[in-house]
C-alpha cells in the first residue's frame, strides 16, 4: 500500500483508481491509503452539482470542466449514479455522456454507484474525493444522483454548491421545497433556450429576496451546457464564492461542517458494522419479525441491537 500511495503522489493514473477502488470498497487497504493520503487533501476547490433528473447535471458537468481546462486548470469528475436496490449495480452512464473528456490528461472520471444510500450521494464519497484531492487536481467536481429534492447531503461534501434547474419541468416548484435552495451557493438555469427560462429565472431572484438582507445572494445564471453558453460566467461564479469564503473567513467554518459531516458519517458506518459482527442473523431475524408482528417498535429493536455492543 505504501508503494501504492506513492505512485499516487507522483501522480500515476492507475495507483489513483487502483486507490479509489480500495476505499469506494471499504477494505482494510483502502482506509490504510486513506489514512496515508489525507493530509496531503485539502487543496482542491471542491464544487457540487446538484439538481432535478434530467436537468443536464451530466453535461453540465462535463462543459465546465472543459472551460476549466481551458483555464489549464487540472478536474477531477466524480459522478454518481443510482444503483439498483436489489443487487446495488448501476448503469453508470454518466462516464458515456462525458466520454469527450476521456482522452484528456489533465481530467480524470470517475463513476460511483450510489448503492442504496440517500442524499444523491455514495457512501464512500468523501473518502473519494479526499483521495482525488491528495492525487492533486485543482477543482473536484461532485454529480449526485439527481434523485430529486432530498439531495441537500452534498452540501456536507463541496465548498460550492451548483444548483441546475429546468425551465418548464416544474423545478421551480421543487426548488422551493426540502431546503434544497437553502444548500445553493449558485442558482442555474439550464437549456436556456427553451420556453420559459427569462420567467425561471425571474421567479428565482424573486424567491432570493425573501433571504435576511444581510445574507449572501447566489446569484442566477443561465446557460446551455449542449451548446457551452455560459460556462465562463459560471466558472467566473465558482471562483467569486471561492473567494468570498476565503475573505470572509468562512472557508475554515465551512471546512470544519464538512468534516464533522465525514466524522459523523464514518462513526455510523462503523457503529452499524459493530453492531451486525455482534449480533448473529437469526437474532436480527427475529427483532424484525416482532417488529414486523406489531410486537415491538422499531426503536426498542434498534436499542436492543445497540445494547448488544456492551453484552
Amino acid at each position: 500500500m505504501e508503494e501504492l500511495v506513492q505512485r499516487l503522489l507522483a501522480g500515476d493514473r492507475r495507483a489513483l483508481a487502483r486507490v479509489i477502488s480500495r476505499v469506494e470498497n471499504e477494505t482494510a487497504e483502502g482506509r490504510d491509503c486513506l489514512r496515508a493520503l489525507f493530509s496531503y487533501s485539502g487543496r482542491a476547490h471542491t464544487v457540487g452539482i446538484t439538481g432535478g433528473a434530467g436537468s443536464g447535471k451530466s453535461t453540465l458537468a462535463g462543459a465546465l470542466a472543459a472551460e476549466y481546462r481551458r483555464r489549464r486548470h487540472t478536474v477531477g469528475i466524480v459522478a454518481v449514479d443510482p444503483s439498483s436496490p436489489f443487487s446495488h449495480g448501476a448503469i453508470l452512464g454518466d462516464r458515456i455522456r462525458m466520454q469527450d473528456l476521456a482522452l484528456d490528461p489533465g481530467v480524470y472520471v470517475r463513476s460511483m454507484a450510489s448503492r442504496g444510500a440517500l442524499g444523491g450521494l455514495a457512501p464512500t464519497i468523501d473518502d473519494v474525493v479526499a483521495v482525488m484531492d491528495a492525487f492533486g487536481f485543482d477543482y473536484v467536481i461532485i454529480e449526485t444522483v439527481g434523485a430529486g429534492q432530498d439531495e441537500v447531503e452534498i452540501a456536507g461534501t463541496a465548498l460550492t454548491t451548483v444548483l441546475v434547474n429546468n425551465p418548464g419541468t416544474g423545478d421551480d416548484i421543487q426548488a422551493m421545497k426540502a431546503g434544497i435552495l437553502e444548500i445553493a451557493d449558485v442558482l442555474v438555469v439550464n437549456k436556456a433556450d427553451h420556453p420559459g427560462a427569462d420567467m425561471l429565472v425571474s421567479q428565482l431572484q424573486a424567491l432570493l429576496t425573501l433571504a435576511p438582507a444581510n445574507s449572501r445572494r447566489p446569484p442566477v445564471l443561465k446557460t446551455n451546457a449542449v451548446r457551452g453558453e455560459g460556462l465562463g460566467a459560471l466558472a467566473d461564479a465558482i471562483d467569486e464564492h471561492r473567494e468570498y469564503l476565503e475573505t470572509s473567513g468562512k472557508l475554515a467554518r465551512q471546512r470544519e461542517i464538512d468534516a464533522r459531516h465525514q466524522v459523523l458519517t464514518a462513526a455510523r458506518a462503523i457503529l452499524l458494522e459493530r453492531v451486525r459482527r455482534a449480533t448473529s442473523e437469526a437474532e436480527i431475524e427475529a427483532l424484525v419479525s416482532r417488529v414486523a408482528a406489531r410486537e415491538l417498535d422499531p426503536h426498542s429493536a434498534a436499542e436492543t441491537l445497540a445494547d448488544s455492543l456492551y453484552s
